[in-house]
């Protein structure tokens, strides 16, 4: 493969609903927007078609691999803008009948899936009156997953993926992990940053993390925070709270700067 090229990232913070067809509708307007502003690579956070719903409306959104009008409307959008399209997350078919898979897939501007990965590591938390079980409802992956694209090696994950440094250690040497995600307000406020920032600095690659950013219809508090992160551990640009647009260059040269003067990949042990 030739050379990787430099690339501009954009991710998407939403605040998603129950309804798929309004939040298609929000992240096409926001899409759309990035692409007017250069973006070659899009990333829309953990959930972005439905969210704060109960867990048999998820189960009812369920789509098979490669067909449903999710996927559809995802391909038609990668296509229209030209560009390369992240579906943060979206409830797919299980092997259980009675669970779904949490996957993103990764679609090329010719509007072709060209990657899927099933979140591996599923959630649990618990304080006071608020908790979170996934595995309750979601079937776990099994698969890291990486993939080479014209501007470098690229790492798919999700949100609680975060919290797991091997599972990207894993994959070798990469140029970007991706992190949609919907945060709760408790954790990502202790500890999303950080983390972010520690998985640029100990994989010399970027990271770009598009979240769910608000308080949702059913009461729920996401963190958003949405960041690109390069490979020094800096963080390029963000937003806080609320739907919008986060842009930065993945920059080959400033990849190669930080791991020449801080050969830090080369000197694994383990």
């Amino acid at each position: 493969m030739s050379e990787a090229k430099n690339c501009r990232l954009a991710a998407i913070q939403m605040i998603s609903g129950p309804d798929v067809a309004d939040n298609l509708r929000t992240a096409a307007h926001w899409i759309a927007e990035a692409a007017a502003q250069g973006a070659q690579l899009v990333v829309l956070p953990e959930y972005f078609p439905i969210i704060g719903a109960t867990d048999a409306a998820r189960l009812a959104a369920r789509e098979a691999f490669g067909q449903g009008p999710i996927q559809d409307w995802l391909a038609a959008t990668a296509q229209r803008h030209g560009i390369w399209l992240v579906a943060g997350s979206l409830p797919l078919s299980a092997d259980a009948a009675d669970k779904m898979r949490n996957s993103c897939l990764l679609f090329d501007p010719a509007g072709a899936c060209v990657a899927r990965y099933d979140k591996i590591h599923l959630f649990a938390f618990r304080q006071g009156n608020e908790a979170y079980d996934e595995a309750a409802v979601i079937e776990a992956g099994q698969q890291p997953v990486a993939v080479t694209t014209p501007f470098g090696r690229v790492a798919l994950s999700i949100c609680y993926d975060l919290r797991f440094p091997e599972l990207y250690r894993g994959l070798g040497e990469i140029d970007l992990i991706l992190m949609p995600a919907a945060f709760t307000e408790i954790t990502g406020r202790a500890h999303w940053e950080i983390l972010l920032r520690a998985r640029a600095i100990e994989n010399q690659c970027y990271v770009l993390a598009a979240g769910q950013g608000g308080r949702h219809a059913n009461g729920r508090l996401t963190h958003g925070n949405s960041m690109i992160v390069d490979p020094w551990g800096e963080v390029l640009d963000r937003k806080l709270k609320g739907p919008g647009v986060v842009l930065a260059e993945l920059d080959h040269a400033r990849l190669s700067h930080v791991r020449g003067k801080l050969p830090a990949l080369a000197h694994r042990k383990l």
